[in-house]
């Protein structure tokens, strides 16, 4: 078993108190009793009643009171008040110090105990996607803007229907938890609906109709669904997400868009028509990358937004997680701290990518015209 080994910043505030109570000892006796250093000795059980538990700070508040009667002995200020005002003073601190100790290690568990809540929540509403989904293989990443939370305002899903692999990302309007019940209800009607559906359009109008009704026009998502059925083609629709990225065999990047911009889900007018489906090429040895509005909207500190284009390459490793792992953190760097905005990605693959691809761009070289010939 590996133990953690506490930062230099915890073992400062672990032996403050200790380191306090010798300072102020060692200063009394050199100045002798006219300076008044003793009340002082009550800094030793504040400090640990501000890191340490209820045990600790109450060993401390004796050790303290102890130095504090000698001290005063030492001084001759029992002849007078101000040996019995300073172990007074020592007492309190100490009892005070006790409470904040028992008060912040019960909230500390109930964070815990929150935290695992959040943690099981996670797995419910953001399981983690299959890696092999029928031809393909499948990787995710996802970063919350919100500090120290898991999930947030966007989703995503993966999953392998007896129509084909069908995908989803998408970004609901607005953080925190109104975003995450929002993701829940998408992410639980395109559960059902892509196992029922047999057509791409079917799906998108269930999704539409189960927003409608569960938010009623308080919220819109803006999503893509894509649909691969077959080895050499995806099928998209969109629901005014940003276009997919599609990386072919010789490294170039893709972008297609939509024949028509459609409204997001929870938007769309009631009988008005929805996105059309739309069909792309891709086939082995190619990529296809899902994303949010965080990743491509992400600024660096001189405002310029993240060149996902260009950083495409990023995604030639073996392993589809290592790509994808490759990816994020560049885009961490690029925005030079913490992301101000949820970010998800979602990599599709098909299996033996690295062999397909290696034989793709083999294949395209060696058509290359080396020069005239004689």
């Amino acid at each position: 078993m590996t133990v953690a080994k506490p930062t230099s910043g915890s073992a400062l505030l672990t032996w403050m108190p200790g380191a306090v109570m010798v300072f102020v000892a060692a200063a009394d006796v050199v100045a002798g009793p006219g300076v008044g250093f003793l009340p002082l000795v009550s800094l030793g059980p504040a400090f640990a009643g501000l890191v340490g538990g209820w045990r600790r700070t109450a060993l401390i508040g004796a050790v303290a009171l102890v130095l504090c009667v000698g001290l005063g002995l030492y001084d001759g200020l029992f002849e007078e008040r101000r040996g019995f005002t300073a172990m007074v003073s020592v007492a309190g601190v100490t009892g005070v110090g006790v409470a904040a100790a028992v008060m912040r290690s019960r909230r500390e568990a109930e964070l815990a105990s929150v935290r695992s809540i959040a943690e099981v929540a996670q797995r419910v509403l953001l399981r983690p996607v299959p890696r092999t989904a029928g031809p393909l293989q499948a990787a995710v990443s996802y970063t919350s803007a919100v500090a120290e939370a898991r999930i947030g305002g966007d989703l995503y899903e993966v999953v392998a229907s007896p129509f084909g692999v069908r995908v989803i990302v998408g970004d609901v309007q607005g953080k925190g938890l109104a975003a995450v019940e929002t993701a829940a209800v998408v992410l639980g009607a395109f559960r059902e609906a892509a196992h029922d559906e047999p057509e791409l359009l079917g799906l998108g109008a269930r999704l539409e109709r189960c927003v409608d009704r569960e938010l009623e026009g308080e919220k819109f998502v803006t999503a893509v669904l894509a649909e691969i059925a077959r080895d050499d083609e995806v099928v998209f629709l969109n629901y005014g997400h940003p276009a997919p990225l599609v990386v072919r065999c010789d490294g170039t990047a893709d972008f297609p868009t939509p024949p028509d911009h459609a409204l997001p889900l929870g938007l769309g007018v009631a009988g008005s028509e929805g996105p059309e489906p739309y069909h792309v090429p891709f086939g082995p040895g190619e990529q296809l990358l899902l994303y949010t509005d965080g990743v491509t909207e992400t600024r660096d500190t001189g405002g310029s937004f993240y060149p996902l284009a260009e950083r495409a390459q990023l995604l030639d490793a073996s392993d589809a997680d290592t790509a994808l792992h490759r990816l994020r953190e560049d885009l961490v760097r690029h925005a030079a701290g913490p992301l101000h905005d949820d970010a998800a990605m979602l990599l599709l693959r098909y299996h033996d990518h690295a062999e397909r691809q290696a034989a793709c761009r083999g294949g395209a070289a060696s058509e290359v015209p080396t020069g005239p010939r004689a």
